[in-house]
């Protein structure tokens, strides 16, 4: 059994570490502040190649494996899960269009996410389906050689900053059976009858942007169906191992970059004429908290390397490394405040950014509970 990453992912790792160092960290403040989404920050990550990771070689990606790209948003998150999340996302949507996508498709949609020049979105979730994704009332009606399409889509990745969308829709309401009759869409943001109206005032996260879109007999041409046309809720949950195992990797990189900064402000603070560091309740804190990032990074690996190689433990892994690195994120940042003190309590450090932050990691691509959930039902051989 080898814990070690490869020469080349140890220089993955470092590459993108050097450009966090450099890029993220410096205006990672200003943007939360803002809640501006980080354009030049995502024009230099497409100059280093580190945008939309997954993207086959062939379409201008770099074709990384679930396992290189859990170590990009790792290094990305400890750096700033709001800045981080907007470069890991820009392509978010996408592995629906590489597995199951023609090659017109895969030609007209991959390239230019690879090369910054578009962003793409997957537009699942609404106003009133949240975790139960075969609630998605949106729906896509053939008219013609034309899908027209209606619907509300609610706290979407990219919603106001995307130039298309991965749509899950209702095209056959008369399906028999609750998984059935739901179909993948790609909806270009300049279709008339599309709009998006941007999210203010999150907890966290402010970088990136959120949107409420609304489809209003939305007209797209009948190519634009992803993979087979009545099967979309069951091809969107292949994905989930991997996108889970994603929030993962993003978990672990909060629990780092919070047990980071909680030990360089231990080193500097001092309290009674030593660094607080050398108090043990402190010094119990920080062991956890680094032992807690070593837990989660070893388990978001496994699940990794489980989707990359199709061991047969993907789902149980995947939602087991999600709900896991979540609660560890959760846990660091909030010690992190606690270390910190008063200082952790307002923006002078990134203490409280990376604890507003953390939140979102058990919400989104499934809560906590729907984790544990899916879990107990693996365990029981019983699936979704």
């Amino acid at each position: 059994m080898d814990f070690e990453l490869s020469d080349e992912q140890q220089q993955l790792k470092k590459t993108v570490q050097d450009f966090a160092e450099e890029e993220i960290i410096p205006v990672a403040k200003e943007y939360d502040r803002e809640e501006k989404y980080p354009w030049e920050v995502v024009e230099k990550a497409a100059e280093n190649g580190l945008l939309a990771p997954q993207i086959p070689l062939d379409y201008g990606g770099a074709g990384y494996e679930v396992l290189d790209t859990a170590i990009i948003v790792e290094e990305l998150f400890a750096a700033d899960p709001g800045i981080g999340l907007c470069l890991c996302s820009t392509g978010f949507g996408t592995e629906a269009i590489i597995e199951y996508g023609t090659e017109e498709q895969k030609e007209e949609y991959l390239a230019p996410i690879a090369t910054g020049d578009a962003i793409c979105g997957a537009a699942i979730s609404e106003p009133d389906t949240g975790s139960d994704v075969s609630s998605v009332s949106t729906r896509a009606e053939k008219d013609g050689d034309e899908w027209v399409i209606n619907g509300n889509k609610m706290w979407i990745t990219n919603g106001s900053v995307g130039d298309f969308f991965v749509v899950l829709c209702k095209t056959d309401p008369d399906a028999e059976g609750r998984y059935n009759g739901f179909s993948q869409i790609i909806v270009e943001s300049d279709r008339d009858g599309f709009e998006a109206d941007k999210i203010t005032g999150k907890l966290g996260i402010r970088a990136s942007d959120t949107a409420e879109l609304i489809l209003d007999d939305v007209r797209v041409p009948e190519e634009n169906l992803v993979g087979t046309e009545g099967m979309g809720f069951l091809q969107q949950m292949q994905f989930f191992d991997e996108t889970r195992t994603g929030v993962a990797a993003q978990g672990v990189g909060i629990a780092k970059g919070a047990a980071e900064r909680a030990l360089e402000y231990a080193q500097e603070r001092e309290q009674f004429g030593r660094p607080i560091g050398d108090f043990q309740a402190i010094q119990h804190k920080l062991a956890d908290m680094h032992t807690n990032v070593e837990a989660a990074r070893n388990l978001t690996y496994k699940s990794a390397w489980s989707v990359d190689n199709a061991d047969g433990q993907l789902t149980k892994l995947a939602s087991m490394a999600k709900e896991y690195a979540s609660r560890v994120a959760v846990e660091n940042a909030n010690e992190c405040v606690q270390i910190h003190g008063g200082s952790g309590y307002v923006d002078d450090f990134d203490a409280e950014r990376f604890f507003r932050d953390a939140k979102i990691t058990q919400i989104y691509e499934g809560t906590t509970e729907i984790q544990k959930m899916i879990i107990a039902r693996e365990l029981q051989g019983k699936g979704f």
